[in-house]
């Protein structure tokens, strides 16, 4: 019996040695087997095609020696890397609090067919007055007052809308189709062109629409059906509204255990 438990212990202290056994010193760190195979088959997992073990270990003595370097020269102590820092501790957080529930959000047809009902594919041309991006104050209003002109001839001419989109448009990616850009939903559309158009009937058109990009006179011509919809970007979409709402109810919950003041009026 004696010698059964003196050779399970020789055996328990062999394993722990091994372990334990040191595969690179480099400075102040101390590499063990043991986390040596533990951070290799990490990698060996998420890899197709894996570095062999020497590679691997000159990797990792390349990072500590790089991670005590920076250490040397003050790197802690440095804005962007503390900013970084911060960063990290946040999405550790937020996978460590709300990961867990994300996972689990499940998103039926039921629930996508009510969130396609206020929020349908759309389809509609447009005719672009187009100021460029950091436009001044003065470009913008010279655009827009080129915009009200057409928009007047617009409404008053009898030629179809294709034509005047030919004569006047600035987007010369849609102007050859008619100033048709496709199907479009709310994930893609400017948030107040989309709100324009959604309330517009087949066939309508309205101005103006200012946007990023300039100012639009849009005609509405098409308006999709949920069975021919983008199912997968109406079941990401309502997985979206889902996950804001838990990460909402989490701050607004997490929030009342600080004091927060806001001067909103400081950035309009």
């Amino acid at each position: 019996m004696k010698l059964i438990i003196s050779i399970m212990l020789l055996i328990a202290s062999t394993s722990f040695a091994q372990k334990n056994e040191v595969v690179a010193q480099v400075g102040k760190k101390t590499i063990t087997l043991e986390e040596f195979n533990k951070k290799f088959n990490e990698v060996k997992a998420q890899s197709v095609n894996p570095p062999t073990k020497e590679l691997f270990l000159e990797d990792l003595i390349r990072y500590e020696v790089g991670l005590q370097e920076a250490e040397k020269r003050g790197f802690a102590k440095d804005p962007i890397v503390l900013e970084r820092l911060n960063q990290e501790m946040y999405k550790a957080l937020l996978e460590r609090e709300l990961g867990p529930r994300i996972q689990k959000i499940q998103v039926n047809d039921k629930e996508m067919q009510a969130w396609y009902a206020k929020n349908p594919e759309l389809r509609t041309s447009h005719i672009l007055i187009e100021f460029k991006p950091g436009a001044t104050p003065q470009q913008i209003a010279e655009a827009k007052k080129r915009a009200e002109e057409i928009w007047s001839e617009v409404k008053s001419s009898k030629r179809p809308f294709e034509e005047l989109v030919k004569l006047y448009s600035d987007d010369a990616l849609s102007k050859q189709a008619g100033g048709d850009i496709g199907w479009q939903s709310r994930v893609t559309l400017v948030p107040n062109y989309y709100e324009t158009v959604q309330s517009m009937k087949v066939g309508d058109v309205r101005g103006l629409i200012e946007t990023q990009f300039g100012f639009h006179i849009v005609k509405l011509t098409g308006r999709r059906s949920f069975e021919n919809a983008n199912k997968r970007q109406i079941r990401a979409a309502v997985f979206d509204e889902k996950r804001r709402q838990i990460f909402n109810e989490y701050f607004a919950k997490l929030k009342k255990s600080y004091t927060i003041k806001e001067n909103a009026s400081a950035i309009r």
